[in-house]
């Protein structure tokens, strides 16, 4: 075996090894799950990054566990403290008081005007920093801070106030159709103005100019609608020569025209009938003058 072995230091220490390999199996067969220090962890994720895999079988845990250790020790290599470099010196209470002032004193200032006033005083506040500050007080956006607010402009206007917007009704081929209909804010009257299943702005307008001519926009100021690039030039223009003012609603904000958005098949007030595709109304109900209100009706009394 010495011959073979090469040196007699070379077998002595695989002789060692193989005991301690044995030994090492009998303890895994009588000893429960070891309790591993931290240090433990480290060093055999070390030394596990360096031994190849085809020897791992000699770790006490999975290869499984070794690599997660290993992924800690990565982890804790990029992990370092944090040292503040200074940044932005905190607000005093002096100068939040008169920010504070200053929005609630002078409606019609932003916070641009404000900036400006406060580096007259020779204070350098970001404009950034001052819209926070008034938003989270409860400022709203200036000129307006002051005025009502959407949901007092339409419970004040009421009755002088359409509703405009699409909604889509799947046929039972699957053709999307899209009509194009108008609510009245205060008398929930529904105006279906057409369906098409190719709208474009030249048939939007041709619709605008039908509800005119049916003097169907007595009474109504102004016309609630989106930005949908549908709704062209000579669409507001209709409504204008009308005198009735067309007011967009901000973008991505469905919740400004709530109205039109609760009615349609996919709303909570949808109109029965419209889930399965275009099917005409009831004969109670006329096509282009709809009333159905959002509240619903009282159960019969029980005899």
């Amino acid at each position: 075996m010495r011959l073979i072995a090469g040196s007699s230091n070379d077998l002595d220490r695989d002789i060692e090894l193989a005991v301690l390999r044995h030994q090492l199996m009998v303890l895994k067969r009588q000893v429960g799950r070891p309790r591993l220090r931290r240090r433990d962890r480290l060093f055999m994720a070390a030394l596990g990054s360096v031994l190849s895999r085809a020897r791992w079988s000699s770790f006490l845990v999975s290869p499984q566990t070794l690599l997660r250790w290993h992924r800690d020790l990565v982890k804790r290599k990029w992990t370092f403290g944090r040292i503040s470099s200074g940044g932005r010196p905190p607000m005093s209470e002096e100068v939040r008081g008169l920010i504070l002032r200053m929005g609630r004193e002078n409606p019609r200032w932003g916070c641009i005007r404000i900036r400006g006033e406060l580096a007259k005083l020779g204070v350098r506040v970001s404009a950034t920093r001052i819209r926070t500050l008034l938003r989270a007080n409860g400022f709203g956006p200036a000129p307006r801070r002051s005025g009502a607010t959407w949901n007092e402009f339409l419970r004040a206007q009421a009755q002088g106030i359409l509703a405009l917007d699409f909604f889509t009704v799947e046929t039972a081929w699957l053709r999307t159709l899209y009509v194009l209909f108008a609510i009245g804010v205060g008398s929930r009257r529904v105006h279906i103005l057409g369906v098409t299943a190719h709208p474009d702005w030249a048939w939007v307008t041709q619709q605008a100019r039908n509800l005119a001519v049916g003097e169907r926009l007595q009474g109504v100021r102004f016309l609630i609608r989106d930005r949908d690039s549908k709704h062209s030039g000579p669409f507001d223009e209709v409504f204008r020569t009308e005198g009735v003012k067309v007011v967009k609603t901000p973008i991505r904000a469905p919740k400004a025209n709530a109205f039109a958005e609760r009615w349609g098949p996919h709303g909570p007030d949808r109109m029965p009938g419209l889930d399965a595709g275009p099917r005409p109304p009831p004969p109670r109900a006329n096509p282009w003058d709809l009333h159905r209100p959002l509240q619903r009706a009282k159960a019969p009394p029980r005899p």
